[in-house]
């Protein structure tokens, strides 16, 4: 393993170009796929993985034009427009950590509106917003069509391990000590809810593209030895 540091920009482009790359091969083969009667998955699904912290809804926010300048059709989709009504993520008390890691966002949901439809035979129909956590009703979005060969970004805290069907996995990974520095004081009631994940799932260990980012001036990328 190596850590290769990297500019904010460069890592920019150079995740663009790879999810690019990646999305055209994933419409190459369920192209192929559908010429032999099988289902294939025309779309990207993306994980941008991380604590509120390490900036992954502004990453993935930052991947959407040098997408599309690749020719890639985009919906970024938030995992905070998706959380459970707050009747259920309260049950247990507005600051608590295990409900917090276990109940707040709406995985269903989040298959069912965005994850499934984008997958391997799905209608591209996807819901960019399920929930208005503010108003705490429905947020009543309009569907978006996403073409074959497009990308949906997911963004959120605690999006790995949990069997959401994602094709690519990026996690920004924080040290202990950098996720309780940068962690807004209001929110640190939810840190042993990131101890716990990253003891119980080590997202760091499986995710296809892992970026320290204890530093968001200077992150840098985990690779394996001989990657390119």
């Amino acid at each position: 393993m190596r850590i290769r540091p990297i500019s904010p920009d460069l890592l920019v482009d150079e995740l663009a170009s790879r999810l690019a790359d990646a999305a055209s091969r994933a419409a190459t083969d369920a192209a192929s796929r559908a010429a032999t009667g099988a289902a294939g998955a025309a779309r990207l699904r993306v994980a941008v993985d991380g604590a509120p912290a390490a900036g992954a809804d502004d990453l993935a926010a930052a991947l959407v034009d040098p997408l599309r300048a690749r020719g890639r059709p985009v919906l970024h989709v938030r995992a905070t427009d998706f959380l459970r009504p707050a009747s259920l993520r309260f049950e247990l008390g507005r600051t608590n950590p295990d409900s917090f890691y276990e109940n707040w966002v709406d995985e269903a949901g989040l298959r069912r509106e965005v994850l499934d439809p984008a997958g391997p035979g799905g209608t591209g129909r996807l819901l960019p917003s399920l929930w208005d956590a503010d108003a705490d009703r429905a947020s009543r979005a309009r569907y978006v069509q996403l073409p074959p060969g497009g990308v949906v970004l997911v963004s959120g805290p605690l999006l790995l391990g949990g069997g959401l069907p994602f094709d690519v996995t990026v996690h920004l990974q924080l040290s202990p000590a950098a996720l309780r520095r940068r962690t807004d004081p209001a929110q640190e009631w939810a840190l042993p809810a990131f101890d716990r994940y990253a003891e119980e799932v080590v997202p760091a260990s499986f995710a296809d593209v892992v970026v320290r980012a204890d530093d968001p001036r200077h992150p840098a990328l985990v690779e394996a030895d001989g990657d390119a």
